[in-house]
């Protein structure tokens, strides 16, 4: 393997390159593309471990890519694969080393995804989530990775994300919060956690919030406050938290206010004896 390249070299114009960096004595660029600035030990070496400086190289020397596809060494693999063409990338899908990989699945056609789409890497396959055509993606619900299956949710065709709406991760079930039709969001009304009822009570119609009136959350409830309609808002003039009765209180009918005039919080009472007197 070449010698370490020395700052010295780094800086050094091409004419001091063979006194300064002596680990290019032995490479086989040496006479072409050093001479012509296409390559340098600093910046842009095929012959070392380093990701920049490989890059560096390929990038500007495109045409050379595809001879280190089949590289010993995983770096020159993984950059090259940036470079090559895409029909040569077809070997790498099986590839032994997952950054290899990781960049194949960026670059390949979609239509040769599939070979990735149970890779053991996250990352691969989470890539391959992003880019699957989206009627393609129910093959991937079951992923064992929940971030995998986050990437699926965000994609797959509405009328198909039942399938994760009892999904084990709460986060997975947030993004099907998100998107799933309004009419079939009431399935989640008693999920779990509370930042998926969030994304319910925000999305279901103000008329059917009354299910979530007594939601145990109580940033859930001040969601349904605030956009409860004015007959709703009357289920929560007895909440138990002071916030919640006031919200209730500054949209409920006027008739249905009475009983909050000794209420123990004097923001609410003052907001009831305004909205009793007019104001």
């Amino acid at each position: 393997m070449p010698e370490p390249v020395t700052d010295a070299a780094t800086t050094a114009g091409t004419g001091a390159v063979s006194a300064l960096a002596p680990g290019c004595a032995g490479c086989e660029f040496q006479n072409d593309l050093l001479a012509s600035s296409r390559c340098d030990p600093g910046d842009a070496c095929i012959q070392v471990q380093n990701s920049r400086r490989i890059d560096g190289f390929l990038k500007r020397n495109p045409h050379l890519a595809e001879r280190y596809l089949f590289d010993s060494r995983w770096e020159q693999r993984a950059v090259a694969a940036r470079y090559a063409s895409q029909s040569a990338l077809k070997p790498l899908l099986f590839d032994d080393d997952e950054a290899v990989r990781r960049t194949v699945a960026y670059r390949v056609p979609v239509d040769w995804l599939d070979a990735l789409m149970h890779d053991v890497d996250r990352e691969v396959r989470i890539t391959v989530a992003d880019r699957l055509p989206a009627e393609r993606l129910e093959a991937m619900v079951v992923d064992p990775d929940y971030l995998v299956r986050v990437y699926v949710a965000r994609r797959l065709p509405v009328g198909r994300l039942f399938r994760l709406i009892a999904d084990p991760d709460e986060q997975v079930r947030k993004e099907v919060a998100r998107r799933l039709p309004v009419g079939r969001l009431f399935r989640l009304i008693a999920d779990p956690d509370e930042q998926v009822r969030k994304e319910v009570a925000r999305r279901l119609p103000p008329q059917s919030l009354a299910l979530m009136a007594y939601d145990e959350n109580l940033q859930v409830r001040q969601i349904v406050a605030e956009r409860m309609d004015p007959a709703g808002a009357t289920l929560l003039l007895r909440d138990r938290e002071w916030l919640i009765r006031y919200l209730a209180a500054a949209k409920a009918p006027p008739e249905s206010l009475r009983g909050l005039l000794d209420d123990p919080v004097e923001e609410v009472r003052e907001l009831v004896r305004a909205r009793l007197a007019g104001g």
